[in-house]
């Protein structure tokens, strides 16, 4: 659809875009980005034909731009700029009307059904016909946006460019402006090509990105292979983390502070944190520490300052527990927004914890265990079991930095020790007769400071993982001997 061949161009003789080459296919959503001065508008102009190239040629389906007369280009490319402020007087129906001008011969050219066809279809699209009749001037900056993206659409361009289109625009909009544009790449073929000032848009609805740096192509390939780290850094000059995101396979990158202003004073986790009560046992941090858990409330990795492990009923039912832990954790005094939350229903005082260290690793292990629904989790058939005090919640508080990686190692150490327990204690899944491995409602928390040393793997060859599985080990044993015991 699109193609530059070797371009090189700028204004007043001064060589802004240099040397550029890349193709963009029919249906492609392509974004363009950059540092500020980095060439990125300069180049868009460059294929839109208003500044000419130095050398080197811009191509739509295989023909020089330049061989376009201006209606003929207007019909297979339209051109949609930053939205900046002006007194534009003209109605929404007659500023997305000018858009069909590359249709007519002439200027005073009926206008035809076809032509209210497009309009009418244009303007429901991007969601503006309920105010056709109002003043652009009158509108906001998101429906202004709207307003001038339905006449470019009106064009019905193969290939529409792009200048920020989100800049200035609130969550809602910018949302609502880009999943339009990517619906009519996937399902018309329009091809379109944007300039980026976020990062995390450009990734999440492109499929292709050109990094450019000092006017030169640095990278050019999916968002994953443009936003890494390294680039990023090297080009923005500054520092970036990179986390997949959420709910698509799309990278994200996030802004790293200086060190100086994340946190001074280091802390660390231990006994003196904790409060036991009759109904439930909790942990306030003096700081917000990276977690990764499977409990109620707080599941997966996030960043919590407040540990709840709560006493409910041996008959506890309840259809919507995470709704009921929320509320209960609320009642309490609990911000849910940065609380793990389990829930148990063995007696609470026979916890077992301790504060472990060795080659200059600490954490702190916090054991609440039953097995009153112990289970073979290689044998045993979901849903046998009857509602019986269970549930080995396991909390890993651990002083220093620890990675993703190591996160989930901690993880895999930890259930290790818990199963060696069951078996030197002779746990048995009753329906199976097999040694059990577990309790049907177990959870975990593994937690830490992100101060001091750095922790890249907790595996058992490891410090940290060898006094992850000897507190889990210990801590497990008492708390499980204590249950029996009652």
């Amino acid at each position: 659809m699109l193609n530059l061949e070797h371009v090189s161009g700028g204004y007043d003789g001064q060589t802004v875009i240099k040397d550029i080459s890349f193709s963009v296919s029919p249906g492609e959503f392509f974004g363009i980005l950059g540092p500020n001065g980095s060439g990125k508008t300069t180049l868009l102009k460059m294929v839109s034909g208003l500044i000419p190239c130095m050398s080197g040629s811009v191509q739509i389906n295989n023909k020089n731009i330049r061989h376009f007369s201006r209606k003929a280009l207007a019909k297979q490319m339209a051109v949609l700029p930053q939205l900046t402020a002006h007194a534009f007087s003209y109605t929404v129906r007659d500023t997305v009307a000018l858009g069909r001008y590359a249709h007519h011969q002439g200027f005073f050219q009926t206008w035809t059904a076809e032509d209210e066809h497009v309009l009418q279809t244009v303007m429901e699209q991007t969601n503006i016909t309920n105010f056709q009749d109002e003043a652009v001037q009158e509108l906001s900056g998101g429906e202004q946006q709207r307003v001038f993206l339905a006449q470019a659409l009106a064009q019905q361009p193969n290939l529409l460019l792009l200048d920020e289109p989100t800049n200035h625009l609130d969550l809602a909009y910018q949302k609502d402006l880009l999943d339009l544009l990517k619906k009519g790449a996937r399902q018309e073929g329009l091809t379109v090509v944007s300039i980026f000032h976020d990062l995390n848009l450009a990734s999440l609805y492109c499929d292709r990105l050109l990094l450019l740096h000092d006017g030169q192509k640095r990278a050019l390939h999916t968002p994953d292979g443009v936003l890494t780290e390294g680039l990023i850094k090297e080009v923005y000059q500054t520092d970036v983390t990179k986390h997949p995101h959420p709910a698509v396979a799309k990278p994200q990158m996030h802004l790293l502070p200086d060190e100086d202003d994340i946190s001074a004073e280091e802390v660390s986790i231990g006994p003196s944190m904790l409060h036991v009560k009759q109904e439930y046992i909790s942990l306030a941090a003096p700081t917000s520490l990276r977690t990764l858990s499977s409990g109620v409330c707080g599941a997966g990795f996030g960043w919590n300052s407040a540990f709840v492990n709560r006493h409910v009923a041996n008959n506890y039912d309840c259809s919507d527990p995470e709704g009921e832990m929320r509320c209960y954790l609320e009642k309490n005094g609990f911000d849910t927004s940065c609380t793990v939350g389990m829930m148990t229903a063995v007696q609470l005082a026979d916890v077992a914890y301790g504060f472990w260290e060795n080659d200059h690793v600490s954490l702190f292990t916090v054991v609440t265990a039953g097995v009153g629904n112990a289970t073979d989790g290689t044998r045993s058939a979901g849903g046998r079991h009857p509602m019986t005090q269970g549930t080995i919640n396991t909390w890993l508080f651990i002083n220093g930095h620890v990675t993703e990686e190591a996160f989930i190692q901690a993880i895999i150490t930890a259930t290790e020790a818990k199963a060696q327990v069951l078996r030197e204690l002779a746990i048995t899944d009753e329906n199976t007769g097999t040694i059990a491995t577990g309790t049907s409602t177990d959870s975990v928390l593994v937690a830490a400071t992100q101060q001091g040393q750095t922790l890249s793997y907790a595996g058992t060859a490891t410090a940290l993982g060898q006094l992850i599985g000897k507190s889990v080990y210990t801590e497990t044993k008492k708390a499980i001997q204590r249950y029996q015991a009652r």
